[in-house]
């Protein structure tokens, strides 16, 4: 769908570009496009890979094992259906505390090895099941203590003040967390409320 959106996106814009004239605005804004996400990327590349090393001294300090220990009861209230031990919980962690430092580059991986446990777990290959619903709404919601990846950008392009944002950053990922979980609260006492699907051997499931 995504794909459909955006092809529908590039062919009106050169429709209209064409009708008025004016194509080679569209070429020259290609162009200028590419050149900026270019100008971006090599500007992200030193901050991240200085947040990278920082996280990486902190996992061979303990610190990120410590975090996990600490995030441990969370992730066990908001995963009841998930074994402590199974191999998913330790994903979902790293998953987490990634997101805690702004460093979405490292989440997504452990959330995508994550869901590739948490699938595993699901009796119903095509339906997402609860836990996978509340991993997707926590990684996309995550609470963010230092958005480095938006402070490299505003680095990037000279803000006078990189880090002003951390403050509201919180306090907006806060909210859109609180309003996540609750959404997937409310949807997962719908389910366990509607009659079982025959196809999950009698547990009900979350549709994705």
């Amino acid at each position: 769908m995504i794909n459909i959106i955006w092809l529908l996106m590039i062919v009106t814009g050169f429709a209209f570009a064409a009708a008025k004239g004016n194509i080679e605005v569209v070429t020259q804004a290609a162009f200028d496009g590419a050149a900026t996400g270019v100008t971006v990327c090599l500007g992200l590349i030193s901050v991240l890979v200085f947040w990278m090393g920082m996280m990486k001294m902190a996992e061979d300090a303990g610190l990120l094992s410590r975090i996990a220990k600490l995030l441990g009861p969370v992730v066990a209230f908001l995963f009841p259906d998930v074994p402590r031990n199974h191999p998913a919980m330790g994903y979902i962690l790293s998953n987490m505390s990634a997101n805690l430092l702004g460093l979405g580059n490292a989440a997504t991986p452990m959330g995508i090895k994550a869901m590739q446990e948490l699938q595993e777990l699901n009796p119903d290959k095509q339906t997402a099941s609860p836990a996978m619903c509340t991993l997707l709404a926590l990684n996309t919601a995550s609470i963010t203590i230092i958005p480095t990846t938006l402070i490299a950008i505003r680095l990037n392009y000279h803000s006078a003040n990189a880090t002003e944002i951390v403050g509201t950053t919180l306090m907006a990922t806060v909210i859109a967390t609180v309003a996540a979980l609750g959404a997937d609260r409310w949807y997962r006492r719908r389910a366990m409320k509607r009659p079982p699907n025959v196809h999950s051997g009698g547990k009900p499931l979350m549709k994705g």
